[in-house]
């Protein structure tokens, strides 16, 4: 007989009710044992059981197949967890909330400092690595992408492994002046004098460590640590102060008798911009340290040791949670170690588990869930000043991601109000503050915070105008407000165009006097006009003469004319596609005035952009779109589960006829069948399910495909309809005969591959299956007989993860996309000379053929879309990027006619693109209302007469 189960502790507490409500919704299920509840739920019983016993809150998936397994309703169960989850956060009481004697075991945001050797864990090798290079090379650089803890590493692991005296900083605004105060403070020596020895002489810096080292051993050395060297290019604007500081650090490392080894910490995106100062080539080269993503011992160690040493304990399911979504991901431990110490607040005793790390949001939400939370309890004047502080805590990237930028205190106004927003910010470890200075606590916040990446999104160049105007404003005031540092004329105008709220006193200050200054001016203007006219007269008795010097001035003028009309143009097609989102009418007349004006290829994709039609609705990520064969209905596929249907037969307001939850958890993956009639859903719950789509209104669940043990990721028709494929983590592609949707079933023989599966595609004729995956690799399968697939070859060239394929409409050329940042184009005949087309910056996440065959699509996490011209593809050539989404796309398709292209993007959207440019103006002029006013036209197009497009 089986074991009674433990009775609960008597009481009234959130946590006891809420397993008291589980066993009594097993006993109105009749009691099943745990053993019969586990082949339902596919738990264990003993983990099913400790979710009724009241001693630790289960996590929301154990709960969900609980209740499954007992015929519940799993939506009213899911608010009841959430609610519970809620009253036991231990957030805010004494057992969970920081103090002064409650020191977390991670950090969040912030970069490892110094102090913190005793939690840095997880880089032993890299750390070993990094010294052994120190000691063979005296100039070395450690480059990493952002968030992939360069600083940590420079800092705490450095730190508790270097014998040497170490002098760290950043090179902030004044690189020469930093290097001065901290050579400073070793040697005892005057900082003005160091800083002005550092500017003018190379040697300076080599000769006094060599002098502060004097009386130490003679194998005594410094080492310098450049922290975040590319602040040398993002916030220090002096071209004389910055080939200055780069040549004192290498003079220094490289001279004879040299008593200095130099470490510089690199954003690998400004790998180009140090690799044009040939000085520092021996960094880059033998002298570089790449600081990539974690792997999973590596993850394991960073995580658990920090717990343990502060008598914590990680539950084993979180760490296999946490260790499967984060390792060798890119810019993550930023977002992990944020995620652990919200968990860590939330814990339940000494234990971190699974059910707090979801309260908290997990990896993806954790750190947008306290910049909400914070934001959303500031009242109206202090979100004005939260978004004022934090745009100026942000340097604008120029063919870069943006950057954070520190800031001195006196920038911000000394108000009770920036005091309060500024102190609940430090607070939440959204930034940081000292004595004199203040910045964003990790870049990740600009990466992943919605709300921040649509502030930088809506006008980039005002933000630009302001950026400038705080730093001449810090001038003018330093100068004692000198009126000849006043703005006047072209800037004057420009910048009275900032919204006032944006403005500090002191830049308010600056601006009122440039303006009072050209209102003195305009006085003295109009005096001498009077005067002039005096001189009409003569002037007359000169116009024969002056009448050749006319034409010709005519035609210079014609010319100037024409090159200023080039400049104009692109400056509105750029600022018409910052204003679509707040004015998409304004938006779309401006782009195509700009097209008109000057049809480049830039102000084409600005119109393209401009005129492209959101989907909203969706509350999470979009994940994936599909058009239906017939081109009148589009899926959209998300990671709240559901699938949203647009009918689109007005292609500038697509109406929403279904919205259908497809699936128990996120949605990955969306494809219509070749006959119209039914679409296939696949995602994280590892189910593939089958809908009837012949009225697109009331659409009806006809199969559940089981079989997948982990994530469904990809899903593939074949052209003959008879079969479909679904590419899955764990490992397999599987393949399902679906001629008769209702009475689908499995092939018996799966496709197997080392790693994940990310990517699957059939080829037109039905025979061919291509699958990508982690392993690195395109794979290419006779499936001519689906019931027995055949391997063909497998398609070796990408550096990293595949994560999308897809035929040309003819079969014979495979595109593939990949962490790797590329596309490749492989002849299928032939495939060991695939070409490349290098263009992103980030994970190509998917990619598409057009129906013609002539046109490849690539989508990617730099948020932008690339259209490659491959009507010849061993000279393919990009045609057009497009730009719109403010977070990663990770899905493109196009229509069935080939003139539109469809995107999914985490920022919540999906979006239509028409990329044909004289559609593009037809849609345009659809959504062109109001008409362009003739003051919004002078004001954007000075100059050029008052012409509306449409």
């Amino acid at each position: 007989m089986p074991r009674p189960e433990r009775p609960l502790d008597t009481g009234d507490d959130p946590l006891t009710l809420f397993a008291h409500e589980l066993r009594q919704l097993r006993s109105d299920a009749g009691s099943p044992p745990y053993r019969q509840l586990s082949r339902e739920a596919h738990y264990s019983p003993s983990t099913l059981a400790d979710a009724a016993g009241g001693r630790t809150m289960p996590s929301l998936a154990v709960t969900l197949a609980f209740v499954r397994a007992c015929g519940g309703d799993p939506e009213e169960w899911e608010r009841r967890w959430r609610e519970t989850s809620v009253q036991i956060s231990p957030r805010g009481a004494a057992a969970g909330a920081d103090s002064a004697d409650t020191r977390p075991p991670y950090l969040g945001l912030s970069a490892f400092q110094t102090t913190d050797a005793d939690r840095f864990y997880g880089r032993s090798s890299l750390v070993e690595t990094l010294l052994a290079r120190i000691g063979r090379h005296r100039l070395v650089a450690v480059l990493g992408a952002s968030g992939s803890g360069k600083s940590s590493l420079l800092h705490a692991g450095l730190a508790g492994a270097n014998s040497r005296p170490t002098v760290t900083f950043t090179p902030g605004v004044h690189p020469i002046e930093e290097c001065a105060i901290q050579l400073a403070a070793l040697t005892g020596g005057s900082a003005s004098v160091l800083r002005g020895e550092f500017r003018d002489d190379p040697t300076a810096l080599h000769l006094r460590v060599r002098h502060a080292l004097t009386d130490r051993p003679a194998e005594t050395e410094l080492l310098l640590v450049v922290d975040q060297f590319e602040e040398l290019f993002t916030l220090c604007a002096d071209d004389a102060e910055r080939q200055a500081f780069i040549a004192a650090l290498t003079h220094a490392a490289a001279a004879p008798r040299s008593r200095t080894r130099v470490v510089l910490g690199i954003r690998s995106d400004f790998f180009a911009h140090c690799a044009r100062h040939p000085e520092l080539q021996p960094a880059l080269g033998e002298g570089q340290v790449l600081v990539g993503p974690m792997n999973a011992d590596e993850l394991r160690e960073a995580i658990t040791k920090p717990a343990a040493a502060a008598s914590y304990t990680v539950d084993g399911a979180l760490l296999a949670r946490l260790v499967g979504e984060a390792t060798n991901q890119p810019g993550m431990l930023p977002l992990v170690s944020h995620a652990l110490l919200e968990t860590w607040r939330r814990r339940q005793g000494m234990t971190l588990t699974v059910a707090g790390y979801e309260q908290a949001g997990g990896i993806q939400h954790a750190l947008t869930r306290t910049a909400e939370t914070v934001y959303t309890e500031f009242d109206e004047t202090q979100q004005a000043m939260a978004r004022q502080i934090l745009l100026r805590l942000t340097a604008l990237g120029d063919g870069t991601e943006d950057t954070k930028r520190r800031i001195v205190r006196a920038e911000l106004d000394d108000t009770e109000t920036a005091h309060a927003v500024l102190a609940a910010l430090t607070a939440a470890r959204l930034v940081t503050v000292d004595q004199d200075s203040v910045e964003v606590a990790h870049e990740a916040l600009i990466r992943h915070w919605p709300r921040l990446r649509e502030w930088l999104a809506v006008d980039r160049e005002a933000l630009r105008i302001h950026r400038q105007l705080a730093e001449d404003a810090a001038v003018w005031e330093s100068l004692e407000r000198d009126p000849d540092a006043v703005y006047r004329g072209t800037r004057l105008a420009t910048a009275r165009e900032l919204v006032d709220a944006t403005l500090t006193s002191r830049e308010r200050a600056f601006l009122d006097a440039g303006l009072a200054g050209e209102t003195a001016r305009q006085t003295a203007t109009r005096r001498r006009t009077l005067l002039l006219r005096v001189l009409v007269v003569v002037l007359a008795a000169l116009l024969v003469i002056s009448t050749v010097a006319t034409v010709e001035a005519l035609d210079a003028n014609g010319r100037i004319a024409a090159q200023r009309d080039t400049v104009l143009a692109q400056q509105v097609a750029d600022q018409a596609v910052a204003l679509r989102a707040g004015n998409p009418g304004l938006a779309a007349q401006l782009a195509l005035a700009a097209y008109r004006l000057r049809p480049t290829q830039h102000n084409r994709e600005a119109l393209i952009s401009a005129v492209a039609i959101p989907l909203a609705g969706h509350p999470q990520s979009v994940t994936s779109t599909a058009f239906s064969p017939d081109g009148t209905l589009l899926a959209t596929g998300s990671s709240d589960s559901r699938v949203r249907v647009w009918r689109l037969a007005d292609p500038i307001h697509p109406a929403l006829v279904a919205v259908i939850r497809a699936s128990t958890d996120a949605v990955l993956s969306v494809v219509f069948s070749p006959d119209n009639k039914v679409l296939a859903v696949g995602g994280r719950d590892r189910v593939v399910r089958l809908w009837d789509f012949r009225n697109a209104g009331d659409p009806r669940l006809v199969a559940e495909l089981r079989g997948h043990e982990d994530t469904v990721y990809s899903l593939a028709y074949a052209p003959d309809g008879r079969t479909l494929a679904s590419g899955s983590f764990d490992h397999t592609v599987r393949l399902w005969n679906v001629s008769v949707p209702a009475q689908s079933v499995p092939l018996p023989t799966p496709i197997l591959h080392e790693r994940n599966v990310k990517a699957v595609a059939f080829s037109p004729d039905s025979r061919l299956l291509a699958s990508g995956g982690d392993d690195h690799t395109v794979r290419l399968w006779d499936v001519s007989e689906p019931s027995r697939p055949a391997a063909l070859s497998v398609l070796a060239g990408h550096d990293d993860f595949v994560d999308a394929v897809a035929f040309s409409g003819d079969g014979r050329y495979l595109a593939s996309g990949s962490d790797d940042h590329t596309v490749r184009l492989w002849n299928v005949a032939d495939p060991t000379k695939p070409a490349k087309l290098s263009g992103h910056t980030d994970v190509v996440s998917s990619v598409a053929f057009s129906p013609d065959r002539r046109t490849l699509a690539a989508a990617s996490y730099d948020r932008t879309v690339q259209l490659w011209d491959i009507s010849d593809p061993a000279r393919p050539s990009m045609t057009a990027t497009l730009i719109g989404h403010t977070s990663s796309i990770g899905w493109v398709a196009f229509s069935p006619d080939g003139h539109t292209v469809a995107t999914a993007s985490d920022d919540h959207t999906a979006q239509l693109w028409e990329i044909d440019p004289d559609r593009a103006a037809v849609r345009a002029c659809g959504i062109a209302h109001p008409t362009v006013s003739r003051q919004e036209w002078d004001t954007y197009l000075p100059g050029v007469s008052y012409q509306p497009p449409c």
